[in-house]
């Protein structure tokens, strides 16, 4: 087992960070599509990966599943780049549990998403997103996603979280550049700023964002790296062109609820040998899997 990167040590990350699919068949974690995509993604520039977040269906793992993931995943990357473990749950003390997992497996950071269905409030917010840090000394990067969880992480109260030692950076999938310009005026310049919104990575890391987690690199993966790579180079006018190219795969990965599209994709492309996911989410239907498919050809 590795030993996880303590909070202070942890690397200014930057680039294009993949939110990993999960490979399945029949409900079973394909260990090897998981290595060969890894390898992949590795050898195609990805600066990180993002194991079991809700590209990767975290929501439909136990908790010993994502125990195993955590581990195996670990293994795989053997430190070639940053292995960030999606940790979130509506459930405080589960979000504790998977980060203490993620600790013990050795993987660098979590992620770890605003809680879903309960609709806590801002101070809610505040003291479940504290527990996880008080509790495990991991660095641990928050995930703000109002579109999933119906739940927004305001701010103000990214400003307060940000202060303590073990949280270290954001996920904004909101796509609003406006509150992305008040990220990067009002937080330590140290603390990372991850879009999580593929159609606005451009701008956000042009605003002074740190990189991109995203659901198009899973299918595009040099590619994403190139056009994050440009952006943060100032390479404003290569930037563009690289990311026209990828706008297809921004918007119709969301064609459906992901990540049965990026699933596809993949399946098609050879990366996993099938394009399983758990209930309740089912596979691509037909007319959707035609527009993947013309992005294919």
């Amino acid at each position: 087992m590795a030993a996880p990167i303590s909070s202070s040590s942890f690397p200014l990350l930057t680039g294009s960070l993949v939110a990993l699919v999960t490979p399945m068949k029949d409900g079973q974690i394909q260990w090897q599509d998981l290595a060969n995509l890894i390898d992949w993604h590795i050898n195609s520039g990805t600066a990180g990966i993002v194991i079991a977040g809700t590209t990767g269906e975290c929501a439909t793992f136990s908790i010993d599943e994502q125990a195993d993931l955590f581990n195996k995943a670990v293994e795989l990357v053997a430190g070639r780049v940053p292995l960030i473990a999606g940790t979130g749950s509506n459930a405080t003390s589960e979000s504790v549990e998977l980060t203490q997992a993620a600790w013990s497996a050795g993987a660098d950071a979590t992620l770890s998403v605003a809680p879903y269905y309960n609709k806590p409030s801002q101070e809610g917010l505040y003291q479940h997103f504290l527990a996880q840090a008080d509790a495990v000394n991991i660095p641990q990067i928050l995930y703000n996603v109002p579109g999933r969880t119906s739940c927004d992480l305001n701010h103000e109260t990214v400003l307060r979280l940000a202060q303590h030692h073990n949280i270290i950076g954001l996920k904004d999938a909101t796509g609003d550049l406006v509150r992305a310009q008040h990220s990067v005026a009002d937080l330590p310049k140290d603390f990372l700023l991850y879009s999580g919104d593929d159609m606005s990575s451009l701008g956000y890391m042009r605003l002074g964002g740190h990189g991109c987690i995203s659901v198009t690199a899973n299918v595009k993966p040099a590619e994403m790296a190139r056009m994050s790579k440009a952006v943060l180079d100032g390479q404003w006018a290569q930037a563009l062109e690289l990311d026209k190219a990828l706008r297809f795969w921004h918007k119709n990965l969301f064609i459906e609820s992901s990540p049965a599209p990026a699933k596809y994709a993949l399946w098609k492309l050879g990366k996993i040998t099938t394009a399983d996911l758990r209930l309740p989410l089912v596979s691509l239907s037909d007319p959707c899997a035609r527009i993947i498919d013309q992005g294919l050809s």
